[in-house]
């Protein structure tokens, strides 16, 4: 009785050990997590992410004609990172200028799902500091 028991909590516990590596990928991050992108100023697809993203802030205020918006000129993605959900949820810090040249940096979230050819931008907004 005693050897079945630790029998079964070795492969109690091998079995949690398990579930729990699982979970983890080989950068030690947790599946599903943020993870940051390096080189975004030379990244082709996420500087086009950039410009997808102030073009839809832009197209929005010409759809509601707000007076107080003013529209965007795309500079260049400053910091992004991704996290794979139901797609890749990208998050990215944003420089753009108006058309007085003022500069402003903004932070957006917009969901990619390569398999359906969509793209949909969540939110943008002015940028928080950064901690």
């Amino acid at each position: 009785m005693a050897k079945t028991t630790l029998n079964l909590f070795l492969l109690l516990s091998l079995l949690a050990i398990a579930l729990w590596c699982a979970q983890v990928n080989a950068l030690g991050r947790k599946v599903g997590g943020r993870t940051e992108i390096e080189d975004v100023k030379t990244n082709k697809e996420i500087q086009q992410l950039g410009k997808y993203c102030v073009e839809e802030y832009n197209s929005g205020l010409k759809q509601k004609k707000q007076g107080t918006g003013k529209l965007l000129s795309f500079s260049e993605v400053v910091k992004a990172e991704k996290q794979v959900v139901n797609g890749i949820k990208y998050y990215l810090r944003i420089s753009a200028s108006t058309a007085g040249g003022e500069a402003n940096t903004f932070d957006a979230v917009v969901v990619v799902k390569p398999w359906a050819k969509s793209k949909e931008l969540l939110s943008f907004a002015p940028a928080t500091p950064s901690k």
